[in-house]
């Protein structure tokens, strides 16, 4: 059984878009780096997966060690909001029609032209734990 993120945790989610930071960790040194992201709730038995499109040294780490975190956060003039902290087990797709399919949806998210970063490659993330503070 999936499981399950908190409504509020899908609610900020879900909402505006704002930028997340992807951790990952090779060699037993964290690498922590700005992306977008989309979220999709769980669907029957399966986890909430969270998309990122990515290259370089966060594609190079997730390949030698699918544990992630990602850190998402909205502030206003740089005073917290809200945070939502996410873990989870990423895996890189290497389908050219999926990585095209997500990259156009998370452009759409974040008002991007839809072929923008169309180099990048989709990683998806099964959220095994998601936690928020709002402030």
């Amino acid at each position: 059984m999936a499981q399950s993120v908190p409504e509020a945790v899908e609610d900020l989610l879900t909402g505006d878009p704002v930028a997340a930071h992807l951790a990952t960790c090779s060699d037993g040194r964290p690498h922590a780096a700005p992306v977008w992201f989309r979220y999709e709730p769980a669907d029957g038995d399966d986890r909430p997966v969270i998309e990122v499109m990515t290259t370089g040294r966060k594609l190079a780490n997730v390949r030698e060690n699918p544990r992630v975190a990602l850190s998402i956060q909205e502030s206003e003039a740089g005073h917290p909001e809200w945070t939502v902290t996410v873990r989870g087990t990423a895996s890189v797709v290497e389908d050219d029609e999926q990585n095209r399919e997500a990259n156009r949806r998370i452009n759409r998210r974040y008002g991007a032209d839809p072929d923008d970063w169309s180099d990048n490659t989709l990683v998806r993330i099964a959220v095994g734990s998601a936690s928020h503070t709002t402030y």
